[in-house]
């Protein structure tokens, strides 16, 4: 378990670190180019336009990645605090201050988070814009003194140290042994934090002074992966053998090297042949004398060539680091296959193995993603599915429960977390992220996948299925909660009311919708909403954390302007009564590329939320009800639309 924490740990470190670099990367591609044409042993000599490259590479790249990794942290405001922290990075050395970037963007965009915490609800109205410069500017000025001061000179000795480690390696012929690092690190998704925490800063400078890195093609040599595939094109079985010519197709033209991590992971002993394949590549390139002059990414044969110095020498290197890496590799990889177990490979399993090992959703898992199943004939139940079975699949399930008793269909739909999934279930939804540990949940279901809960078409294409198999029998079965969705009443102690009785009557409380409400991102609104929910008294303090954590397994956004934000299935001890708290936002808020004009927080305790869950759901199915709870003007306004609408 320890050294499973640890693999997680460098991936995400390594994730970090790449999403810093990886949007700047054209402006990497742009100072390689400039330097390449116009440096005196360029192509195109020109002193004028050479003098761009010492600022380009001093300033505005570190500048850059600063900014990125404050935006990472804390949107625009930590970006701004980020590149104020590195220009004193910048400033107190002589180095392109790639990895002095990396530390003090992200710390600078952490510490003005944590002040906006500290002050968040202190500040009087009208004093919000003079307290947000005059913090912005006073901690940025401190953190670039900070960095000018010890941050800068400690980064630049230890970059010393790694330039000199670099340089010892290649002088005695070494460096073809850190294949043997590389290339399962890249198979493992360890590979970013070599590549960008330590590769990429000193192929920079490698670059200022040489024109040329070899460090940018150790890690991003498809030769490697593309014999691999080619092994398996002519002596793999089953799908893996006829999924691989596409994959090769992918991998050598589109520079995914994702999509040949499955085939190692089915045989472990093709790791030998990557890290040889590896090895004799980086040999031929220090032989030749290859490299590049920017990173290559992603790394294609394409952008390789894009970014290889223009003059023949450098082409014929690289290529041929590439052809001499590939042919190792399938000459290793085909001994391999040939003389391995002779069964059919399974591909799909891989594919899941190593989504697991990513620990996120990957980019090319579907392209191995087999058949969802059989559909299965006489269906009497579907289930919903989420992580914690309380937000999103008791919503979907409202939706879907509501369109079977419409088409008349003898059918159960219900809700559950994944961990809950019952082994008989014959139909499961689950959103598109989630399905594959579903399919491992129960392998035999057939499994449908969504990404819009609030209004996907597979609703009624699933219907339309069920109809045409011949399980339309005029038949109401619908949970009682759906015969009659309470309205949302005030919150006051009614005459002959008992207590669980009055404890619905508060879910949704007048006092907890919150209208015309701005956001910079989603993470300020679920914690607003969060802290909404702990001050009515529904959750305990941790719960705020869990449902951070949730929306970053799997996003909240349910479709339709509405995200649905609650906590983890861990977190369910920390709910103490149900209940909700909306949040009107006219502008929205961005979920993962979508606007969100609606929150609803959710804290769900033995199911006590889902009537009044329902109801939301079906009001929010339908987008001129959205329209009416975005410009409603008052709580109670918003509160009876939900009502009205479902009573």
């Amino acid at each position: 378990m320890a050294h499973f924490n640890i693999k997680v740990a460098v991936q995400k470190f390594g994730n970090f670190l790449s999403s810093m670099v990886m949007p700047n990367i054209s402006a990497f591609i742009a100072w390689g180019l400039i330097t390449a044409l116009f440096i005196p042993s360029g192509f195109l000599p020109n002193e004028s336009l050479a003098k761009m490259v010492t600022p380009m590479v001093t300033f505005l790249l570190p500048l850059l990645i600063g900014y990125t990794g404050g935006k990472l942290i804390h949107d625009h405001r930590g970006g701004v605090v980020g590149a104020i922290a590195t220009m004193g990075v910048i400033v107190g050395s002589d180095i392109p201050m790639f990895l002095g970037a990396m530390i003090m963007g992200p710390f600078g965009g952490y510490v003005i988070k944590k002040f906006d915490q500290l002050i968040e609800g202190k500040i009087k109205a009208g004093f919000e814009m003079l307290v947000n410069n005059f913090s912005a500017g006073i901690i940025g000025g401190l953190l670039s003194i900070l960095s000018f001061l010890a941050i800068g000179p400690a980064v630049d000795v230890f970059t010393g140290w790694l330039v000199a480690g670099v340089d010892w390696l290649v002088g005695t012929g070494l460096l073809p042994l850190t294949s043997i690092l590389i290339e399962p690190a890249k198979v493992l998704f360890l590979n970013n934090a070599i590549n960008h925490g330590v590769l990429s800063p000193i192929g920079v400078e490698q670059v200022k002074q040489t024109g040329a890195s070899i460090l940018f093609l150790l890690e991003s040599n498809p030769g490697p992966g593309i014999g691999v595939l080619l092994a398996y094109c002519f002596f793999g079985k089953g799908t893996a053998k006829k999924s691989a010519p596409g994959a090769a197709i992918i991998h050598f033209f589109g520079g995914i090297h994702e999509i040949y991590f499955p085939y190692i992971l089915m045989k472990p002993m093709l790791f030998l042949a990557v890290i040889l394949g590896g090895m004799s590549g980086v040999f031929t390139l220090v032989l030749l004398g290859g490299g590049l002059f920017a990173p290559a990414s992603p790394g294609s044969i394409l952008a390789i060539t894009a970014v290889t110095p223009h003059n023949a020498g450098a082409y014929i290197a690289n290529f041929a680091g590439v052809i001499v890496a590939a042919l190792v590799s399938f000459i290793v990889g085909a001994f391999i296959l040939k003389t391995g177990k002779q069964s059919e490979e399974n591909i799909e399993d891989a594919a899941k193995k190593m989504q697991e090992m990513k620990g996120k959703k990957s980019s090319v898992a579907d392209v191995f993603a087999s058949d969802p199943g059989t559909m299965p004939t006489n269906v009497s139940k579907i289930i919903f599915a989420c992580d914690a079975g309380m937000g999103s699949s008791a919503m979907g399930a409202s939706l879907l429960r509501k369109k079977v008793k419409e088409a008349g269909l003898n059918i159960t739909v219900t809700n559950t977390a994944i961990s809950n999934i019952p082994v008989d279930a014959q139909i499961v939804i689950t959103q598109e992220e989630l399905t594959p540990r579903a399919q491992n949940k129960v392998p035999n279901a057939y499994h449908v996948s969504v990404d819009n809960f609030l209004s996907s078409p597979e609703y009624d294409s699933l219907l339309a299925r069920l109809q045409d198999d011949g399980t339309d029998e005029l038949h109401e079965i619908v949970e009682d909660a759906e015969e009659k969705v309470p309205g949302v009443r005030e919150h006051s102690i009614e005459p002959g009311i008992d207590e669980d009785e009055q404890e619905g009557n508060e879910l949704l409380r007048e006092e907890n919708v919150f209208l015309n409400q701005q956001f910079a991102n989603k993470e300020e609104a679920i914690r607003f909403a969060g802290r909404a929910l702990v001050n009515a008294g529904y959750v305990k303090e941790s719960y705020i954390e869990a449902m951070i954590a949730r929306d970053e397994l799997t996003s909240t956004y349910m479709g339709n302007d509405v995200a649905i934000p609650h906590g983890t299935e861990e977190a369910k001890k920390d709910v103490l009564k149900s209940g909700f708290t909306v949040l009107q936002i006219p502008d929205g808020v961005d979920f993962d590329g979508q606007k969100a004009r609606l929150i609803f927080g959710i804290a769900g305790k033995d199911g006590t939320h889902l009537e009044i869950l329902s109801g939301i759901a079906v009001t929010c199915s339908d987008m001129e009800n959205i329209e009416k709870m975005v410009k409603a003007t008052s709580a109670r306004e918003l509160m009876d639309i939900i009502s009205v609408e479902n009573n």
